[in-house]
């Protein structure tokens, strides 16, 4: 076989598996976007992909049903918080562990590492419920936006990457100009780190917007603070039980959008902060 029919299998074979997988990443949003314009009749029978007919009201009656407009908002408040904390967070801390000098910086820093590789999970939420109901934080939404804050040992290594990746000579010359650690961070390195922060943005984004195990456990006695991932679930406790599927998919669309409009927004720091990260250092 030639060269040039061996390059154009090699191409084949890759194509064929990536369209492999991105037809398994694709598959289940289609699913549940279809499901979601079916009946429930249809959906418990299975068959075609497609519905038979649309039924656009499903999300008119889920959204009027379950009150998903306040599930929708405790969803935002709890993303817009834990994402916008995070962020801060971890960029301070790489910062620190990686331009400043000071004792037990390199212990630290392997500390936050090694978080990257602890996963308590359901572990710590007893422990960390009475905590919240020590400090008389548990009838609201501020133990979960706390929680999903914590353990930020993956942000901090992929911001600090970066920042190593930046010329020292750029903070010799703030320095040279009067600037102190914190204006050197704000002003010089900062606008630099715009790139990587997006994609620690929307990695923190999901993990607060997908989150269930925790959010369901701290409004498990207040249903009015209940994220819109718990709502969803709680549609098959309605007044068909756990017939209502079709409403579920439907509910589980209108979670999807959210997640698909801050991804297509970051969309361009995404990409940029990924090779970015890649190459440096």
């Amino acid at each position: 076989m030639s060269t040039k029919y061996k390059k154009l299998l090699q191409k084949l074979i890759v194509y064929v598996l990536l369209t492999c997988v991105a037809a398994a990443f694709i598959y289940p949003v289609l699913y549940v976007i279809c499901g979601s314009l079916k009946t429930n009749m249809e959906m418990l029978a299975g068959g075609s992909l497609l519905p038979k007919s649309w039924q656009i009201q499903n999300y008119a009656e889920v959204w009027e049903k379950a009150n998903f407009a306040q599930y929708t908002f405790n969803s935002l408040y709890i993303c817009f918080f834990s994402t916008l904390g995070a962020v801060i967070l971890s960029a301070l801390t790489a910062y620190c562990l990686e331009r400043c000098n000071f004792p037990g910086r390199k212990i630290i820093e392997k500390v936050y590492l090694a978080t990257m590789f602890i996963a308590l999970g359901s572990v710590t939420l007893r422990p960390l419920y009475l905590l919240a109901v020590e400090v008389n934080l548990q009838n609201s939404l501020w133990p979960i936006i706390l929680i999903t804050i914590g353990a930020q040992g993956t942000n901090v290594f992929l911001i600090t990457k970066f920042i190593r990746g930046l010329p020292r000579e750029l903070d010799e010359a703030a320095i040279i100009d009067g600037c102190g650690p914190f204006k050197i961070f704000s002003r010089v390195l900062l606008p630099l780190l715009k790139p990587i922060l997006a994609v620690v943005a929307l990695f923190q984004f999901r993990l607060s917007w997908n989150d269930y195990i925790t959010s369901s456990v701290f409004t498990m006695t207040r249903p009015d603070l209940r994220p819109l991932t718990v709502g969803v679930v709680q549609l098959k406790y309605g007044a068909s039980a756990a017939m209502e599927w079709h409403l579920m998919m439907a509910g589980a669309a209108v979670s999807i959008l959210p997640m698909l409009l801050v991804y297509f927004a970051c969309n361009k720091y995404f990409i940029s902060g990924i090779t970015e990260g890649s190459v440096k250092g």
